[in-house]
């Protein structure tokens, strides 16, 4: 036990550093030297755990998609509107691409995808999958306009919110992100709400906050 202990706290401390290293240099620049350096581990202990950079970066989006998905399910599990609860997973993330390392290099990595060995498709799909289905939820709780159709909002909203925060973390190192958030949900409301909701619901957006 104290091994497999020890073990599992090895990993996660590599995990850690592979994080911080891919975060600031992006994963063609990281290096596995400086990966063991930032887990202060040898690179042998490191290749104990990951056969290579590869590895590494999947274990990281692992690892992001596992932190991401727990808070959301916390959001999930309050029963809330459908609408109201995509709101409010937009605001979760937001705020751990703001303030938890792993997440901010996992979400860099899956927009790195070509210099990977092996695709990153299950984070974007279980998004897309979460967002569609309570697309259809919202629809039938009459949030959102049945003319919507679920799977192309979904296809809208993920890929937006990837592109905001890329410019987030590019112009401003995401210290503007929950504004920039907030103020896509002012501008989509609009146009998928039904009329005679909107006065209703035109202040989900203020769910999220200004600041982590």
């Amino acid at each position: 036990m104290v091994k497999q202990a020890r073990a599992r706290a090895t990993r996660d401390a590599i995990i850690r550093g592979a994080a911080e290293v891919f975060e600031r240099n992006g994963y063609g620049i990281a290096s596995i030297s400086d990966i063991a350096s930032a887990a202060a581990v040898t690179k042998g202990a490191l290749y104990f755990h990951f056969q290579s950079k590869d590895d590494l970066a999947h274990a990281v989006i692992a690892r992001q998609h596992e932190l991401a998905f727990s808070a959301g399910a916390l959001v999930l599990e309050q029963g809330r509107p459908a609408l109201e609860s995509m709101v409010l997973l937009c605001a979760g993330l937001g705020r751990q691409l703001v303030t938890d390392p792993v997440v901010q290099a996992g979400i860099r990595l899956t927009t790195e995808v070509s210099n990977f060995e092996r695709p990153v498709a299950d984070p974007y799909e279980d998004w897309l999958n979460t967002f569609e289905e309570l697309a259809r939820r919202a629809i039938e709780e009459g949030d959102i306009a049945p003319t919507v159709d679920p799977a192309m909002l979904a296809h809208f909203i993920i890929p937006a919110y990837t592109g905001i925060q890329l410019v987030s973390a590019t112009l401003a190192d995401r210290t503007d992100l929950l504004q920039r958030i907030r103020e896509l949900w002012i501008v989509l409301l609009p146009g998928i709400v039904p009329a005679d909701r909107l006065d209703a619901l035109r202040r989900l957006p203020e769910l999220i906050p200004t600041s982590a």
